[in-house]
């Protein structure tokens, strides 16, 4: 008995021998050692928690972002939009006795705004949901493209195409401005024209847009910029329009149709555009 105690590491216990009671070694044994399952649940707990609030957070911040782009869409369609009324016949008339005129668009920061992969302008809030997304390849390196639309640019663009034959005309590159006029044009065929850098003059650091590349009848093309020095070699033909961003309640395309509306009546638009305040003859 003994030999069995130390082979189980167990201690002898000896109890006092009585006339009634022989002398009884009792041997206690260790229990094999088998984990609680109760021992283990606390971790197990911590790691579905971890799970579910991991969970949680993606599915608030996929809910913000559906929210956020509602949001921009019902502002958008709350501003008054531009009645398009019938012309008159003298307005028919006199249509018919001026040339159809060119409305020059510029992209970036006039129509859209975009910023690319690991670069978040601070004029973007964080988790503004973009419009559509770009893969492009450039110098072999794929780079996506987060691009906003500005506040109207769907209906500016498809109440203008009726006045004006509309061409693009963007200092970008022609891989990136190609696929942002594809998507502002959505099979509509109203963008068929285009400029890419490679048609502007580069001078002092910046991109000058020739407007005789366009067509050769100045009195006939209105450019619209955010950028003065664009146009720099025809400020009396430009129409200058505020930067945009981000601002939801953006409305400075709207605010454009009316003057846009009328111009296209003129013999030479630079006879409107040339007492224009903002311009100025630094250039």
């Amino acid at each position: 008995m003994r030999n069995i105690g130390a082979l189980f590491g167990a201690r002898p216990t000896f109890l006092i021998p009585t006339p009634h009671r022989p002398t009884i070694r009792v041997l206690r044994l260790p229990l094999p050692f088998f984990p609680d399952p109760w021992l283990t649940r606390p971790t197990q707990c911590l790691l579905g928690l971890r799970t579910f609030v991991a969970f949680a957070a993606k599915l608030w911040s996929f809910f913000i972002y559906l929210l956020r782009r509602q949001i921009r869409t019902v502002i958008q369609y709350q501003t008054v939009r531009y009645d398009i009324l019938p012309l008159s016949p003298v307005s028919r008339n006199r249509l018919s006795q001026v040339k159809r005129k060119i409305l020059v668009l510029d992209l970036d920061e006039t129509l859209i705004h975009s910023h690319h992969d690991g670069v978040l302008r601070p004029t973007v809030r964080p988790g503004t949901p973009p419009d559509f997304i770009l893969k492009v390849v450039i110098d072999k390196h794929p780079v996506r493209f987060f691009v906003h639309k500005r506040p109207h640019v769907d209906f500016f663009l498809e109440v203008v195409s009726q006045w004006y034959e509309l061409v693009v005309f963007t200092a970008s590159m022609e891989i990136y401005g190609s696929a942002v006029a594809d998507k502002l044009d959505n099979s509509r065929s109203i963008l068929k024209r285009r400029y890419y850098r490679q048609h502007c003059t580069l001078e002092l650091g910046s991109y000058i847009k020739d407007l005789s590349v366009v067509h050769s009848d100045l009195s006939s093309i209105v450019i619209l910029d955010n950028s003065p020095g664009a146009y720099r070699s025809h400020p009396d033909n430009a129409i200058p329009i505020k930067s945009w961003f981000s601002d939801p309640s953006d409305t400075a395309l709207l605010n454009l149709l009316p003057m846009l509306d009328a111009l296209r009546f003129t013999a030479d638009v630079r006879s409107v555009l040339s007492r224009n305040l903002h311009q100025h003859r630094l250039w």
